[in-house]
């Protein structure tokens, strides 16, 4: 697995480095936007940890640009922006999960052990319930035969859902599955991500998608 470690702290991304080869990762590192973009133009890589403060730009300018592109590999971003907005704003354009600096070296790889996971496992292609459709390949949603437009983020929480309609789902099971750890349970971001899926849903179909279960988590009704 070829991993891209996009940091501008020497001594950090010299740390993280050492830590995934240790693991059996290649690792290519590298300290600006201009680096990044030549190393993803010469290789392929299964997943990319970003940082946001770069010498010559924002890293959310090229997570942007990455999947404007149509590169569709996880990225994880590092960063001492540690605001639940920082976050959304994070996840929204295209982040598969997002550390707060400082932050714990086996935490980190366990992240990146998740993502690469996630993104290996051999899924259906599409999903369907209650006339919504997930085309998984496209990463497309549907609902009642209208396309509507999903975050990166809002996909994947939609998509675990679908997976298993139903069923109660306890707020740290998502929060495991989508941020790769439990750490944001106690945060409002889970909150504000099922309050926009469901809005957006309800909308076109009508009628409630989600229910809340107190103290809990949700259900796909």
């Amino acid at each position: 697995m070829k991993i891209l470690v996009v940091e501008d702290q020497a001594r950090l991304a010299q740390l993280v480095k050492q830590g995934l080869t240790e693991r059996s990762y290649t690792v290519t590192a590298v300290r600006t936007c201009a680096a990044a973009r030549d190393a993803l133009c010469e290789d392929n890589f299964d997943l990319i940890i970003l940082d946001l403060g770069l010498p010559d730009g924002d890293g959310l300018d090229l997570l942007r640009e990455w999947r404007k592109s149509g590169f569709n590999e996880p990225v994880l971003i590092l960063s001492a922006r540690d605001a639940v907005q920082d976050r959304i704003k994070g996840l929204d354009l295209g982040a598969d999960d997002y550390l707060s600096k400082p932050f714990s070296l086996e935490e980190l790889l366990a992240r990146v052990r998740s993502q690469l996971r996630r993104y290996s496992d051999v899924k259906e292609t599409v999903l369907e319930s209650r006339g919504i459709k997930l085309d998984l390949l496209h990463h497309t949603a549907h609902v009642q035969g209208q396309q509507i437009e999903l975050t990166r983020r809002e996909f994947a929480l939609l998509e675990i859902f679908m997976q298993t309609p139903g069923r109660i789902l306890t707020r740290t099971f998502i929060s495991e599955k989508i941020w790769a750890s439990h750490f944001d349970v106690d945060t409002n971001l889970l909150d504000v991500y099922m309050s926009r899926l469901r809005t957006k849903l309800e909308t076109t179909l009508g009628k409630p998608v989600f229910k809340t279960v107190r103290g809990v988590g949700y259900q796909l009704l």
